[in-house]
């Protein structure tokens, strides 16, 4: 009898101890949603409390900000018989809260028409608000050469150029984000698309190279250029590719219809002897057509390498891992 009370008090107590042991770990774990829960909206609401705006680009879209001792940035825009194109990021550009002037680089045997004229005024007249004023010029050429969207602009009033082709569109937000990078480094080529060189070693010559496009980054996890088709660098190098650099090479470009950017690539780095800066950005390819996509287009952008490297008398392109991103829209640090 006595052994059989034991027996329930016993199995009473286990159960009683397994009913609070449960109770605690529902417990545990509610606090444990609980604190996911509040980290969650701290992140969420945390640059609001900084004066950011989670919501807009990384610069306040204040144009007070772009005083004349802050200026903005020009944006310098290569077309090419695609007024639909030029229309769309024209339209979208002139949205961005640090664009001071737009350059349209113009290489067609026609003039802009009158129509186009008057809708890209149209445009940025609509933008026009609290005293905000953008510039807007067609660079027209005489002649249809790639060399022409690297010409000198005499009157451009600010430091930034954002080189841009007329068929890829990024968000302002990841625009500003360039901006704000090329700031701290106004000397670097600051871009989005990443492009690598690396030593043939099939040739058995440390002088030969070999161009790799975006597939060869991701795979190599390194990169020694950024296109110029998306790309803020200094106005300074406008003159200096326009007068400086060795003739032969622009000569080369024009003869070949390529290579331009990487051109202004060597350039840069052969000023800095440092590597370009990459930074992360959601890319619209809002076109369809282009030099790259034409059959051995990689094959030539190698002879160029090897063709500048010959010219420049060295390899001044320098490798690198570094990529700038946004932290605001990352988990992680």
């Amino acid at each position: 009898m006595r052994t059989n009370m034991l027996n329930r008090r016993t199995e009473q107590r286990f159960r009683l101890v397994a009913i609070t042991a449960a109770g605690s770990a529902k417990i545990r774990m509610l606090l444990c949603f609980f604190t996911l829960f509040m980290l969650f909206v701290l992140l969420n609401h945390t640059p609001s409390y900084l004066g950011w705006d989670h919501n807009i680009s990384f610069l306040p879209k204040s144009p007070a900000r772009y005083s004349t001792s802050r200026k903005g940035y020009a944006l310098l825009i290569n077309t090419w018989k695609r007024n639909d194109l030029l229309k769309k990021s024209i339209s979208h550009y002139t949205s961005c809260p640090g664009l001071d002037s737009i350059h349209i680089v113009w290489s067609e045997p026609d003039a802009p028409s009158d129509s186009l004229v008057k809708f890209l005024n149209l445009v940025v007249q609509s933008k026009a608000n609290n005293g905000r004023q953008i510039d807007l010029k067609f660079d027209i050429n005489k002649e249809d050469s790639l060399n022409n969207r690297f010409k000198e602009i005499k009157d451009l009033k600010a430091d930034a150029v954002f080189s841009i082709d007329d068929d890829i569109i990024f968000p302002c937000s990841s625009v500003e984000l360039a901006f704000s990078v090329w700031r701290s480094a106004p000397d670097a080529m600051v871009g989005f698309v990443p492009r690598i060189h690396w030593i043939d070693q099939t040739k058995g010559n440390i002088n030969q190279y070999v161009y790799g496009g975006w597939w060869s980054v991701w795979w190599m996890g390194r990169y020694s250029m950024v296109l110029s088709k998306a790309a803020f660098f200094h106005k300074k190098y406008l003159s200096l590719y326009t007068n400086e650099m060795p003739s032969s090479i622009r000569e080369y470009t024009s003869k070949n219809r390529n290579c331009e950017d990487i051109a202004m690539s060597f350039l840069v780095a052969n000023v800095t002897g440092a590597p370009p800066i990459w930074v992360k950005g959601k890319i619209y390819e809002i076109g369809s057509t282009g030099i790259s996509s034409i059959s051995g287009h990689t094959e030539k952008r190698t002879q160029c390498v090897n063709r500048f490297v010959a010219e420049f008398g060295h390899m001044p392109l320098v490798s690198t891992s570094v990529k700038a991103v946004d932290s605001r829209e990352t988990w992680f640090w």
